[in-house]
């Protein structure tokens, strides 16, 4: 921040309040001592997906959360559990600093969720996600599962 009376790159911050959607901050020149305001504002870059007919489009989180709803239909999870679940998905992807994803990725972050909640979750997700079109594919899952658990 450059000082608005002697042009010196140099301040301290003196107070620092959050505001709607900036951070309010009093500044103080090294050099000269003036005061003054600045307003920082966060930038939020949205998340694009990569489907897998190339097409891309803004990362819906609600998607995501009624896909997974759907994998945990009848069973024992909660729909806390599964806000959780998204918002953890969300921030891993956002935290990889990529502003573009591929749908598999997000597959994959996803099953390795459910994995961990539901194991028939899991499979109903997996067998979606992945296009199983035969009973070898379920059976190849649910043996590196088992496989899994015998660890």
């Amino acid at each position: 921040m450059k000082c608005p009376e002697c042009g010196c790159e140099e301040s301290k911050v003196i107070d620092s309040r959050p505001t709607d959607n900036k951070v309010r901050r009093r500044r103080e020149c090294i050099r000269c001592g003036t005061r003054f305001t600045t307003y920082e504002i966060i930038e939020e870059v949205p998340l694009m997906v990569i489907k897998k007919d190339h097409t891309i489009e803004p990362f819906d989180r609600e998607k995501l959360v009624e896909r997974i709803c759907r994998a945990t239909v009848k069973r024992p999870v909660q729909l806390e559990t599964i806000e959780n679940i998204v918002e953890d998905i969300a921030a891993e992807l956002k935290n990889s600093l990529q502003r573009e994803v591929t749908s598999d990725k997000i597959g994959e972050v996803a099953l390795r969720k459910l994995k961990e909640i539901d194991d028939v979750a899991y499979i109903r997700f997996a067998s979606v996600y992945r296009e199983f079109d035969d009973v070898d594919s379920f059976m190849k899952i649910i043996s590196e599962l088992k496989g899994g658990k015998n660890k």
